[in-house]
């Protein structure tokens, strides 16, 4: 599964990255490294931009930057 398939409200933890270079070395500065839970917080109309809670902040990410981070699913946020 990837970030892209979270729904909101949803947590997942961050299981591996499929990207490659510069993008690969900005997410993980970002700090999406394995083993870092993820929740995402909100969807835009168009479904193209998400903003998900990572480490503190809320990070605004494209769909097609979500679909090169692999996560495990986790439950709902209580």
């Amino acid at each position: 599964m990837t970030l892209a398939d979270l729904a909101p409200g949803r947590w997942g933890t961050v299981h591996s990255l499929r990207a490659q270079g510069i993008l690969r070395q900005r997410l993980l500065d970002l700090g999406l490294v394995p083993g870092t839970p993820v929740q995402l917080q909100f969807v835009d109309r168009g479904g193209t931009l998400a903003a998900y809670y990572v480490r503190g902040a809320v990070l605004a990410l494209r769909r097609s930057t979500a679909e090169q981070v692999l996560v495990s699913p986790q439950g709902e946020l209580l």
